[in-house]
């Protein structure tokens, strides 16, 4: 997990070849008036996910975690709130993997909570389970997936 600035966020290009188009993306100075919803910034490889609304609070928010892309959260207004647990000290499921959705959920509680502030973000590898929005006020979100790993064999 890291959680910075989005000021900083060339010293992050190196983590993927991917991982810059993502950062170019939260920079574009249209970013916060783009509708809600999924936007293709390298077809399915990096999209965002833009979102506004009210948080769910510590007790209502699950961890998730993902194996095929990364996270990165952008606050681009408000201020988010978000838990964390490294998935090796995991043993809770809630919902299992599902590998079309790049998503499984937990009943474990993380730990540690981080205050993600307006024009920062934070990125998650498939190690970090989070549990976003655990916020109680309003947000408004950027969330860029950028896929870091091949979907897995079927055998074929």
């Amino acid at each position: 997990m890291i959680v910075d600035r989005l000021t900083n966020a060339a010293q992050y290009y190196a983590l993927h070849p991917l991982v810059h188009k993502g950062f170019s993306f939260l920079i574009c100075p249209e970013l916060e008036t783009l509708e809600d919803g999924v936007h293709e910034i390298v077809g399915q490889d990096v999209f965002a996910i833009i979102a506004r609304g009210p948080g769910v609070g510590r007790e209502a928010a699950l961890l998730e975690a993902h194996r095929e892309y990364l996270d990165i959260q952008y606050v681009i207004r408000g201020t988010d709130t978000i838990g964390w647990l490294e998935r090796e000290f995991a043993n809770r499921v809630k919902d299992p993997y599902d590998p079309q959705k790049d998503l499984e959920f937990f009943y474990d509680r993380p730990p540690s909570w981080i205050q993600v502030d307006q024009g920062s973000f934070a990125l998650f590898l498939p190690q970090d389970l989070h549990a976003p929005l655990a916020t109680s006020e309003v947000v408004h979100k950027a969330v860029v997936k950028v896929k870091i790993k091949p979907p897995a064999s079927n055998g074929l």
